[in-house]
């Protein structure tokens, strides 16, 4: 099995706010920066990084207090890994959860229960770890194919 070698990684917290789902997206396309994507690609990573944020302010903190944690690192190869964590809630049934069309959303929001099908359909992987009462890990990568960061 080869390892990964690590060129670059970035740690954000912020307030479970909506108004930092912005800051989310800013963030990520900030650091994908460095291996130069292209318009698609950024524009994958921001939509996958905001669905998996809003869930963590939505789903995660619903009627709490909190904070999000965002790690995200450059591998060797252009592989963008970004892990979006809450202490939330929690999912009872991840697979279940990311059942197109599934929401925990109370019946009166508008919520269309998309948005893992959204993150799987812009990245390469998506992986979800949850326990319900101690929060959800959102693992999304996807290999970049602008100029390699390894040969720079």
């Amino acid at each position: 099995m080869n390892k990964r070698k690590l060129i670059n990684e970035c740690k954000v917290q912020f307030p479970a706010l909506s108004r930092n789902e912005s800051l989310s997206r800013s963030a990520a396309a900030a650091f994908a920066l460095q291996c130069d994507p292209t318009v698609e690609e950024m524009a994958a990573v921001k939509t996958a990084v905001s669905e998996a944020v809003t869930n963590a302010i939505v789903h995660g903190y619903r009627d709490t207090e909190g904070i999000v944690e965002m790690r995200m690192k450059l591998f060797d190869n252009n592989v963008l890994y970004i892990q979006i964590k809450d202490k939330g809630h929690g999912i009872p049934d991840v697979k279940k959860a990311m059942q197109p069309m599934f929401s925990t959303a109370p019946a009166d929001e508008e919520r269309s229960g998309l948005g893992f099908t959204v993150m799987e359909s812009f990245m390469d992987k998506v992986s979800v770890r949850s326990s319900e009462g101690r929060g959800t890990v959102v693992t999304l990568e996807k290999k970049i194919g602008g100029k390699r960061i390894d040969e720079r």
